[in-house]
């Protein structure tokens, strides 16, 4: 007799096989940022999960960040931070030590596909002149160093995946002066996701998801239209770090990405739970005409 162990590994791989099927050889960004970059089982699990996603038949691309690394290294060499309305302000000197950690993580990712046996390439939005930016202020106050995106030219990333490796990208772009700009991995994700027309995209972060109400964790939707997102961040019932990450996902599915995820990069392997389950654990931001592929049978 056949242990009931086995049954239920089996159960959940055929469970998957039509999301394998929908998604293959389809163009998946993950944000990949938060807890999960600083513990080293998470870090782990999560990019084995990128890593099965690549070689069931996926084209990953892995955007990070790295801030929590980074104010670690500015203290560690004695710099003072100075913050403007809550962010950051990124002088000449702060952004040097910027580059030279984002490049540290990167490297690091790298080694970690490679280890499990895959072919990765690891790229800034310096490269190829990926990520072009110009100056982004706060409220009208000049923050330094700090970039929004203005364009991308995702010729690298295609033939990288071309090429079968994945592609491990830092947010770092130029001006058109060729200065070097820091850019939120968010909105570097979101973008890069738009300009190579992503089936999805995937936010890692330290929450469960989106919730109807953001003090009460049973209100947590798994199921989410860009109307009703919309309505949340209109109505006030998002706030903080959300309403950023919540207007990125909109923008993404309105220019052409199928489907956005905001998952907790806290739990286990959250990425193949979302992407191979049918109930999935994060929510799940998309179109009115997508709930049919949404719902995959």
């Amino acid at each position: 007799m056949v242990k009931t162990e086995y049954l239920e590994k089996a159960q959940v791989l055929i469970e998957a096989l039509p999301y394998i099927q929908r998604f293959n050889r389809k163009i998946i960004v993950v944000k990949y940022g938060g807890s999960a970059m600083v513990d080293e089982n998470l870090k782990r699990q999560v990019i084995q999960d990128v890593v099965l996603l690549k070689l069931v038949g996926f084209k990953p691309i892995i955007v990070h960040g790295g801030g929590k690394e980074i104010s670690r290294w500015v203290g560690k060499v004695g710099m003072e931070p100075r913050f403007v309305n809550g962010l950051r302000v990124t002088d000449k000197d702060t952004m040097e030590v910027a580059e030279m950690v984002l490049g540290k993580v990167n490297k690091g990712l790298v080694t970690l596909v490679e280890s499990l046996g895959v072919k990765a390439v690891g790229i800034s939005g310096k490269d190829g002149a990926l990520l072009n930016v110009e100056k982004k202020y706060s409220n009208g106050e000049d923050i330094g160093y700090v970039g929004n995106v203005t364009s991308v030219n995702p010729k690298i990333i295609e033939d990288l995946l071309e090429k079968d490796f994945l592609p491990i990208i830092c947010p770092i772009g130029l001006d058109k002066n060729f200065d070097t700009y820091n850019i939120n991995a968010d909105d570097a994700a979101c973008a890069i996701a738009k300009a190579v027309h992503a089936e999805k995209l995937a936010f890692l972060t330290d929450i469960e998801g989106v919730y109807l109400d953001p003090n009460d964790p049973s209100t947590l939707l798994s199921k989410l239209f860009v109307k009703e997102a919309k309505e949340l961040i209109d109505n006030g019932n998002v706030g903080g770090g959300m309403i950023p990450k919540l207007q990125n996902c909109i923008d993404a599915i309105e220019e052409g990405v199928s489907r956005v995820h905001i998952l907790d990069g806290r739990i286990p392997h959250c990425l193949l739970l979302e992407i191979f389950t049918n109930k999935g654990i994060g929510t799940a931001i998309l179109r009115k005409d997508e709930i049919k592929d949404y719902d995959v049978q």
